[in-house]
């Protein structure tokens, strides 16, 4: 299977049409054609539905989408390393954060970085803590700002010196939004919108004590900008930190007792990364020092 032709396909998947690809492509329709039939049966499954005018990706050409993203993704990655090391300091440093205020401390290192090497990019994923490392495991990023609690093993980290306050997200006409601060039997009866990670679950659970055994969970989330969305309209009150960005129509309440969460920029042990991440993160090791 050639890096070619897996971008001749992932053309195909986007623009719907061998036509509009090959013209992207640069290439013959024909020979585009040709390409996709070879790789169908290389690969002993097809992967496109050819009724209708506009191509569609079967199941397993949905499959193949994924997959082709991530090579593809990891082989120009790969590339622009090694152009790096031809001249000044380059190339591209990736970075996957959580949600957390802790990226404001990672933005100002970023900008302070690019002012002595401004031939350096930064590509930045947001996802939860487990989507993150499994693209680290996967080479796809260098670095990953991970909200706590998440294991460690196997990585290298910084802890930033900024924690995370833990609230409730409410309507401005929610009978909460009156209080200064927010325990667990206040939250009795209220439907809940909290993290989709088992850990983060766990931990708020914990923290309503009794009453977690029957706290209504009606909606679980992994970008907070979207259970802010939900909170607006009636879906529940959310558990989240406090962030900037949350809607005026909405008010966010400190809970009690104070829950706070730590975040940790973390690296592959042992792993060989591009001069352009490693001297990143030696000017994050002197920044943070303790």
């Amino acid at each position: 299977m050639e890096l070619r032709v897996l971008k001749y396909f992932l053309a195909a998947a986007q623009e719907g049409s061998v036509t509009r690809a090959a013209q992207l492509l640069h290439i013959t329709q024909p020979t585009l054609s040709r390409q996709l039939m070879q790789l169908e049966d290389e690969l002993g499954v097809k992967l496109f539905s050819r009724g209708g005018r506009r191509l569609a990706l079967t199941e397993d050409g949905m499959l193949l989408r994924r997959r082709a993203r991530e090579i593809v993704g990891l082989a120009d990655r790969t590339e622009r390393e090694f152009t790096g090391r031809r001249a000044e300091l380059s190339g591209e440093v990736a970075i996957g954060s959580a949600e957390t205020n802790s990226m404001g401390l990672l933005s100002e290192r970023i900008a302070a970085f690019r002012r002595g090497h401004p031939a350096v990019s930064f590509s930045i994923y947001s996802a939860t803590a487990d989507d993150i490392k499994e693209r680290l495991e996967k080479g796809l990023l260098d670095l990953g700002l991970l909200s706590e609690p998440v294991g460690t093993e196997g990585y290298e980290y910084i802890r930033l010196p900024r924690e995370d306050v833990w609230g409730a997200l409410v309507r401005e006409d929610s009978p909460l939004a009156a209080l200064e601060s927010v325990g667990p039997a206040e939250l009795a009866g209220v439907p809940l919108i909290i993290g989709r990670r088992r850990e983060v679950k766990d931990e708020l659970l914990a923290w309503l004590g009794e009453y977690g055994a029957t706290a209504e969970i009606a909606a679980t989330y992994n970008l907070i900008l979207n259970a802010a969305n939900m909170v607006l309209h009636g879906v529940g009150a959310a558990l989240c930190f406090g962030l900037a960005g949350i809607p005026r129509e909405l008010r966010f309440i400190p809970l009690r007792p104070e829950l706070r969460t730590g975040t940790v920029l973390a690296w592959k042990k042992g792993e060989a990364c591009s001069l352009a991440a490693g001297a990143f993160i030696r000017e994050l090791r002197d920044a943070f020092r303790a």
